[in-house]
């Protein structure tokens, strides 16, 4: 199944440090699917070859029942045990309950898919649950990015990366965090890489992204529903 413009964004950026990726929301579990066919072919750009990589676990969560046994069948008739391909496990669970404690090792949690909102339940409670645990966070929301990236600086989250990306007329940021700040950037309330461009395809990208969100905002404060006028001039501030 070849990934959207999204996922495989967000696939490019998972690195080989991990012991345990958990793929969140996973839905039909492209994403993880993925993760698992890099680590068999031990793509030196990446994974490379060593025996601690290829024993990386892959982690499939969803709340969905039916979801889940249909992924775990496909995984078993795809991906069966073997020195080649890396371990992988289904969980029926709600995000926010993760058992990270039972696995040793540095984890990351990628959750994609789902709104800002409630991807700042999912991390505040995983946080709350595991706050001695290193942590890296994957994130790619729907909507709702100013207050995840407004909660992020809360926690006192390092930033690592930040991209945006363009598919099918939509715009996603994809925020990778980590909860061991002294070794990373400070998260920035809307962003600092995430406006940076090399082509004038990138540069057409972040430039509709902005005039979108500042529209949207602008929108939102004529209703009267919120005061959002500290979220419009903080876009304002970007420079392209």
């Amino acid at each position: 199944m070849k990934l959207s413009k999204r996922l495989k964004q967000i696939e490019q950026m998972v690195t080989a440090e991990y012991d345990h990726i958990w793929d969140c929301c996973c839905d039909h579990g492209f994403l993880g699917a993925a993760l698992l066919s890099r680590l068999a072919r031990c793509n030196a750009d990446s994974f490379n070859a060593s025996e601690s990589n290829n024993k990386s676990q892959i982690h499939f969560v969803d709340i969905v029942p039916e979801l889940m046994a249909q992924l775990e069948n496909k995984l078993e008739q795809f991906y069966p045990p073997s020195k080649e391909i890396a371990s992988w496990k289904t969980h029926c669970i709600d995000v926010a309950t993760l058992p990270l404690a039972q696995y040793k090792g540095k984890p990351l949690v990628i959750i994609a898919g789902v709104g800002g909102d409630l991807m700042m339940e999912f991390i505040n409670a995983i946080y709350a649950q595991h706050q001695s645990v290193d942590i890296d966070f994957l994130l790619c929301p729907v909507h709702h990015q100013f207050a995840l990236r407004q909660r992020l600086i809360e926690l006192d989250f390092g930033l690592k990366k930040e991209v945006l990306v363009e598919e099918n007329k939509r715009f996603y940021e994809v925020i990778y965090v980590s909860t061991k700040k002294a070794d990373y950037r400070n998260v920035d309330a809307v962003g600092k890489e995430l406006w940076e461009y090399n082509t004038e395809q990138q540069a057409q990208t972040v430039k509709k992204y902005l005039s979108k969100t500042l529209r949207h905002y602008q929108r939102m404060q004529q209703g009267s529903i919120h005061n959002v006028e500290h979220i419009i001039d903080a876009y304002k501030q970007v420079l392209i």
